[in-house]
């Protein structure tokens, strides 16, 4: 298998991780920029795992840059770190509804 599949396939999922985070977004009810205060947590939170997201997917894209070949233990390891970012979507919604209380962020270590 090339380099090329696994890297399409890997950024394919990494963007859909992102719009499933957008799309959880609620939208403030109210036109004044008071009723956006109580959505702020919810944002910082896609803010900052939107940073981490796209971290990963910058290393991943210079990784893919070194490799010569793919074998089958590169595919697990891929879906692997796959799976451990797709959680974060669920974390982010998780610690941006609870304003980042202790156990949603650790989960999001977790996720890292």
């Amino acid at each position: 298998m090339g380099k090329g599949r696994l890297e399409a396939f890997s950024d394919g999922v990494l963007a859909i991780i992102l719009t499933i985070m957008v799309l959880e977004m609620k939208v403030p009810h109210g036109n004044s920029l008071s009723s956006i205060i109580p959505v702020i947590p919810v944002f910082m939170s896609y803010v900052l795992s939107f940073v981490y997201i796209g971290i990963y997917w910058n290393n991943h894209h210079h990784m893919m840059h070194a490799v010569q070949s793919v074998n089958g233990a590169v595919l697990w390891a891929n879906l692997h770190l796959l799976f451990w970012l797709s959680l974060i979507p669920f974390v982010t919604g998780w610690m941006g509804e609870n304003h980042f209380a202790k156990t949603p962020v650790m989960f999001m270590e977790l996720c890292s």
